[in-house]
């Protein structure tokens, strides 16, 4: 069996024996904010995640990082997993180009007591879309445990 491929210029089109093209890949551009309140052991985390576009997102995994072990027991959201001691996962659903996608609200209980801590956020699937714009899914936001509510 032989595929064609279509190789053409302004003037015009030739096919020319190859392999078959894929269709490029869409592009859109996965923006994540909310806030983070520390209060003892438990951290309140609500993030919204957007989609700039153009193209739309049929789901996409962020990723939460923590700099202090998280409890072993959690009661994580539908949609939400623990990847390891100081990590989750959460889907985010399919999110519309030009369009804000649920709220996601994450408690989680750290290991211990501490004073601050360091959380990291970023994209790590985007389903079949291209995010050439990484700037504004990764993220390092410090929460003090004053109960204050740190927004990103």
């Amino acid at each position: 069996m032989r595929t064609w491929v279509l190789s053409g210029l302004c003037a015009g089109a030739v096919l020319v024996p190859g392999t078959a093209v894929a269709a490029p890949a869409p592009e859109a551009d996965l923006a994540l904010h909310g806030s983070a309140v520390l209060e003892a052991d438990q951290v309140d985390l609500r993030l919204t995640p957007r989609n700039e576009g153009p193209g739309a997102v049929t789901d996409a995994t962020v990723r939460l990082r923590w700099s202090v072990p998280l409890a072993g027991r959690q009661q994580l959201p539908t949609g939400c997993l623990r990847a390891d001691g100081r990590t989750v996962l959460c889907a985010t659903g399919a999110l519309a180009a030009d369009a804000a996608g649920e709220q996601l609200r994450v408690p989680v209980r750290l290991a211990e007591l501490a004073a601050e801590v360091t959380l990291d956020i970023d994209t790590v699937w985007i389903g079949s879309a291209v995010d050439a714009n990484r700037s504004n899914d990764r993220l390092t936001v410090l929460v003090l445990a004053t109960g204050d509510s740190y927004a990103f």
